[in-house]
């Protein structure tokens, strides 16, 4: 299927719906996403006749959706790319530490978009650089680009992640930490704990530990900010090299923390995929 184009098939559950209540409530389409493809021309069509809003949708309708071209607008500079999965829909690179992934004010030149940027031109296409997982910048591990609005929409709620962390302390026991997090007073970097934050969901699992550390296995239902590091630190086992929630410094210079592993439904075929990222030598050598 062409980059460009989606097809949907209407079911019979989904017979009667509006063209705007299909593509919000069943395909997850924001608000905005469907403001562009209406002014995008033949944005939503069926047999070839360009769709309202408010026109009905009923069984065996295919609807297709011609996505508008798209321009990258971030500066594209020439890097090394570890890709661990590309198609038409999806680009899956392994980030390395200490590279932030979107340009910021101190950072304009030296992000993962820069260098998605610079390969696609080398490749010919243009998409906004829209990932689907936001790693802080000295988190290593598993970044999902997606290529487009609609892939998006379609690929988001599917996603689960899996990190691997190396806490200072012996944790013997797996558990969850339900817990709200929120901005620290008089910070806008640093989070805590705090009763009228956003609720926030992370489960851990020893794997081995040695050197007074423990190497976990992090599942998170919430993705909030700094999420796992601010719960392991707030139990008591802040991450290594994790200096701003209280880890030490001494074995490792950015906190051990790495998206290890990313399963999600493929879009056009709604297979399920499953990408994975070898731990870091880097956090072994802290345990021994």
């Amino acid at each position: 299927m062409a980059i460009g184009v989606y097809k949907f098939r209407i079911s019979f559950e989904h017979n009667g719906q509006t063209v705007k209540t299909y593509f919000r409530r069943e395909i997850g389409l924001s608000a905005r996403s469907m403001t562009v493809l209406k002014y995008a021309g033949t944005g939503i069509t069926r047999r070839g006749v360009e769709l309202r809003a408010h026109d009905i949708l009923h069984t065996d309708d295919v609807v297709v959706i011609n996505l508008p071209h798209e321009e990258n607008l971030i500066e594209p500079v020439a890097g090394d790319l570890n890709i661990l999965f590309e198609d038409d829909r999806l680009l899956i690179v392994n980030k390395p530490s200490s590279m932030p992934v979107h340009p910021t004010k101190i950072h304009q030149l030296d992000t993962l978009a820069n260098i998605v940027a610079a390969y696609q031109k080398q490749k010919g296409e243009a998409y906004t650089f829209r990932a689907l997982n936001r790693l802080d910048k000295d988190t290593s591990g598993i970044v999902l680009i997606v290529k487009d609005r609609v892939t998006y929409s379609l690929v988001q709620p599917t996603v689960q992640k899996v990190y691997y962390a190396v806490c200072e302390g012996i944790i013997r026991e797996s558990g969850t930490v339900d817990m709200p997090i929120t901005l620290e007073v008089n910070s806008s970097i640093k989070r805590c704990v705090r009763e009228n934050g956003d609720r926030a969901i992370t489960h851990y699992e020893p794997i081995c530990f040695g050197n007074g550390h423990t190497l976990c296995r992090v599942a998170i239902e919430t993705g909030r900010t700094h999420q796992i590091r601010c719960h392991m630190s707030h139990l008591g086992y802040p991450l290594a090299g994790d200096d701003l929630y209280g880890g030490s410094l001494r074995y490792i210079k950015r906190q051990a923390l790495h998206c290890a592993e990313v399963k999600f439904r493929h879009s056009d075929t709604h297979s399920a995929i499953c990408i994975k990222s070898e731990i870091p030598t880097e956090f072994s050598e802290i345990l021994t």
